[in-house]
């Protein structure tokens, strides 16, 4: 049984856009056997251009009930069944979210009418519902509204299952078994972009690496790295996108392509290259920076060397360059505890204790008493300074030697003079004498204050790579 669903919304937003009107029809598999509609009061004002499209005005939905008015129905009318939609995350992510809101988890399997187009009739110039209707010849009324758009939708699923039906030797039961294979693995594969099949992502290998998901013209519009490539792109398929740009991010990957990396750090400092060089649509957040947590040190009014955390873009930061970025503000503070405690600081001016007096440290005889004016400066600051010092690489000039992309290589990156050099892959059985040897197996990449974390992060893990020293 299947629940043919569409709804008009508030706007394009599961997670503060509300419901406007639902239509559901019913199909048992040969036919449309049940149908329901509802204006549905969204309880708050429908924005103008809404209205435009929709023809759903406030005055419309004024005296119709209210989402957990209808509830029940909705949850009778698609228990037990699939349900299917025309680009189904958008309808199912709203409806999980309403639900949501009323305490209610709402589960279903689904179906989406774009990708089965795309399975059952390949080639058509485009697959959004007006213009597929127009294609195949269905008519579609009323637009924009729940009800037109559940109907066309419905008897375009009607068509669908029905155009995979050959007769097979006039047995009809393989014919049916046939379309019932068919939507199983649609169901499958609902979750999927509309234009990426199975097939790609059952390819894809489970190994460090970059991928890059491209949109219809070809070009790159996100870079990610994973450990496990597969695994991470199947992850990315089954979020609930709660917003119209992420659907239109899902909506609009075409293709898949990825370069095996051998490892995390590898595949770390690849990704952030080139994220950089391509600069792709949604990777804005990591186009800036990874790393949005700053260490800072200033001097306060009684000569005390003091070390802070907080956002690289606060506003009274302003005037400040972190020493150090960090990926976010608990890295930052456990960063900053692992300094105090090496380097004998005071927890309260390193931004760790909040108090007018002594620091907790300095009440069990571990500060020497900063806090409260007890530790000269001079002293203290020395400290600081070496804590500070400490923020660099440990080693001036180092080759990291890691897990290469196949059996038999290794992978290599290369620090000279506390500056990254870049990365390259070289046999098991290649041999240097010195860093010029290995500065000539790399590619040579741009060093940056994303890159140097990545190296720093790195370092200080619990690693299994070969690190050459050549201080």
């Amino acid at each position: 049984m299947y629940a043919i669903i569409d709804i008009e919304t508030t706007g394009g937003q599961p997670a503060q856009d509300k419901i406007t009107e639902i239509a559901i029809f019913i199909h048992d598999g040969e036919k449309i056997v049940d149908k329901y509609n509802t204006l549905i009061n969204p309880q708050r004002p429908i924005p103008y251009f809404i209205s435009q499209l929709t023809g759903i005005t406030d005055e419309m939905v004024q005296d119709a009930p209210k989402f957990y008015e209808v509830a029940k129905d909705i949850v009778e009318f698609t228990e037990g069944k699939v349900f299917v939609a025309h680009n189904v995350r958008f309808d199912y992510s709203f409806m999980k979210k309403e639900f949501a809101d009323l305490g209610f988890t709402f589960q279903r399997k689904t179906l989406c009418t774009v990708r089965l187009s795309r399975s059952l009739i390949p080639g058509l110039p485009s697959y959004s519902l007006g213009k597929l209707c127009k294609s195949i010849d269905i008519e579609l009324t009323q637009r924009h509204r729940a009800i037109g758009d559940a109907k066309a939708t419905a008897i375009l699923f009607d068509k669908l299952i029905k155009l995979n039906r050959p007769v097979v030797d006039g047995n009809m039961h393989m014919a049916a078994d046939n379309t019932a294979q068919v939507l199983k693995e649609e169901i499958k594969t609902s979750l999927l972009p509309p234009n990426i099949r199975k097939e790609q992502v059952d390819a894809l290998p489970m190994v460090p690496g970059v991928y890059y998901f491209h949109n219809e013209a070809g070009e790159v519009i996100y870079v990610g790295k994973s450990i496990n490539i597969k695994k991470r792109i199947i992850q990315h398929f089954n979020i609930d996108y709660k917003s119209r740009k992420s659907l239109d991010f899902k909506n609009s990957i075409s293709d898949i392509t990825y370069e095996t990396m051998g490892n995390e750090l590898i595949a770390l400092l690849f990704e952030s290259a080139e994220i950089k060089r391509m600069k792709p649509q949604y990777n804005r957040q990591q186009r800036r920076s990874v790393f949005n947590t700053g260490i800072y040190v200033y001097e306060d009014g009684n000569g005390y060397k003091r070390l802070s955390y907080g956002s690289v873009n606060r506003a009274d930061n302003v005037s400040l360059t972190p020493i150090i970025a960090l990926s976010n503000q608990f890295k930052a503070k456990g960063f900053l505890y692992h300094k105090v405690s090496k380097y004998n600081l005071c927890q309260k001016l390193c931004d760790l204790y909040k108090t007018n007096g002594a620091c907790f440290d300095y009440q069990v005889h571990q500060c020497n008493g900063a806090c409260i004016g007890k530790e000269n400066p001079e002293e203290y600051n020395q400290r600081v300074d070496a804590a500070i010092e400490s923020f660099s690489f440990e080693h001036n000039s180092f080759v990291i030697l890691g897990k290469g992309r196949e059996p038999g290589e290794n992978s290599v990156v290369v620090v000279e003079h506390g500056t990254y050099l870049g990365f390259g892959f070289v046999d098991e059985s290649f041999s240097a004498k010195n860093i010029e040897d290995f500065k000539g197996a790399i590619k040579r990449y741009n060093d940056n204050k994303d890159v140097q974390q990545i190296i720093r992060g790195h370092m200080r893990s619990k690693h299994k790579d070969k690190v050459i020293v050549f201080d």
